[in-house]
């Protein structure tokens, strides 16, 4: 758990079709609080898409970018869906775990498939040579490390998961 988890902030952090700006916005419904979309906050800023950002500055751009971004906003008591790899940045993660409990929402490689049609064109910072099945194996474990807390979302539909969501922030709450 993070120290600073008084800041009262969620981190969602996970691969793209993990469901993190879903899960993200009934979170920031239910506990009251705001909701951001770090993705979003990127594609205002840069003001063009992250396919299309990728397209003219490569994949470390979009990721210097997105570090940039993270490390200029205020995230008090928000629900905050990170893109997918906000993990790569070591400044960014201590900056967003500084406002509350990270939380790594894992879901299983063929299910992320199956959610993910658009892979090519969805604006997602990898290695232009790089699978999905390789940016999933390299990925887990920079959410492993970075996260406080691990929801297993195999299985489990939105409503499902944002009750065991909320359930192990107060949980984890009340032990720490």
């Amino acid at each position: 758990m993070s120290q600073n988890s008084g800041k009262g902030s969620i981190i969602l952090v996970g691969m793209p079709g993990a469901g993190k700006s879903t899960l993200g916005v009934m979170l920031a419904k239910e506990l009251a609080k705001d909701f951001v979309d770090t993705d979003l906050l990127i594609q205002l800023r840069a003001g063009k898409t992250l396919q299309k950002v990728l397209d003219e500055q490569g994949y470390q751009g979009l990721r210097a970018l997105e570090e940039e971004t993270l490390l200029q906003c205020n995230f008090t008591n928000h629900i905050v869906a990170t893109g997918g790899s906000a993990v790569y940045s070591e400044k960014g993660m201590a900056h967003l775990s500084s406002y509350g409990t990270v939380v790594y929402l894992d879901v299983e490689l063929d299910e992320l498939n199956r959610r993910i049609s658009n892979y090519e064109t969805r604006g997602i910072a990898r290695r232009p040579e790089q699978s999905f099945a390789d940016l999933f194996a390299e990925r887990q474990a920079l959410y492993q490390r970075y996260a406080d807390l691990v929801v297993d979302c195999n299985g489990l539909d939105q409503n499902q998961a944002l009750r065991f969501v909320i359930d192990s922030i107060t949980t984890a709450q009340h032990d720490g």
